[in-house]
């Protein structure tokens, strides 16, 4: 029995996951981004969370009306946090106070429902590093964040190589990246531009 881990990530072109001063979606949203959400959370999936984002998004399913967050409310949803107690104020709501790498990888191996976890960015940054992510989902939104921007995942971690499994343009302008990263090791020989002949 396994499962797979996929990491989601909403991001500006230059890597970021938010920007100071920006609407959610960076304003780039419309009617395909939106059915991709409802499509993806649609199915049946354990939500992971680190408490940072797991409390911004109790408060955004209360606050917003997404054509998604019923299925946000309904799925289970794990918490990693040493601060956080139960009740936690979102239904289906878990918290887990072990590592989170260590727990993941137990979780992979022991239960053969899917995990997705989207923002959270030290814990997904650390699941990434320790190999544990199946999936990565990015969101590449038209948007540069420049000096707004914050929250980046991929910016100072771990290095991968990454497989494409599939690419799709949203709206007609964003973009989603679905690939499989893979720690990145040594670099093949023959590969990169080549040297010129010095004869």
């Amino acid at each position: 029995m396994s499962t797979t881990f996929t990491v989601d990530f909403f991001s500006t072109l230059d890597g970021y996951g938010m920007a100071e001063g920006w609407p959610g979606y960076w304003g780039k949203e419309g009617p395909e981004l939106r059915q991709d959400r409802v499509r993806t959370f649609a199915q049946e999936q354990v939500l992971v969370f680190g408490a940072t984002t797991f409390r911004e998004f109790r408060s955004f399913v209360k606050e917003y009306d997404e054509p998604y967050y019923d299925s946000l409310d309904e799925l289970p949803k794990i918490v990693f946090s040493r601060t956080l107690d139960e009740p936690l104020g979102w239904q289906n709501s878990t918290v887990l106070r072990e590592d989170a790498v260590t727990a993941i990888d137990r979780l992979k191996q022991t239960t053969d429902v899917p995990m997705r976890s989207h923002g959270s960015i030290s814990l997904n940054r650390a699941l990434l590093a320790a190999g544990l992510v199946d999936r990565l989902e990015v969101m590449i939104f038209p948007v540069v964040g420049g000096r707004a921007g914050g929250s980046a995942l991929l910016h100072g971690g771990a290095e991968f190589d990454l497989e494409l499994i599939e690419s799709t343009v949203l709206d007609g302008r964003t973009q989603k990246l679905v690939y499989a990263p893979h720690l990145h090791g040594e670099i093949p020989a023959g590969v990169g531009p080549r040297l010129r002949d010095a004869s």
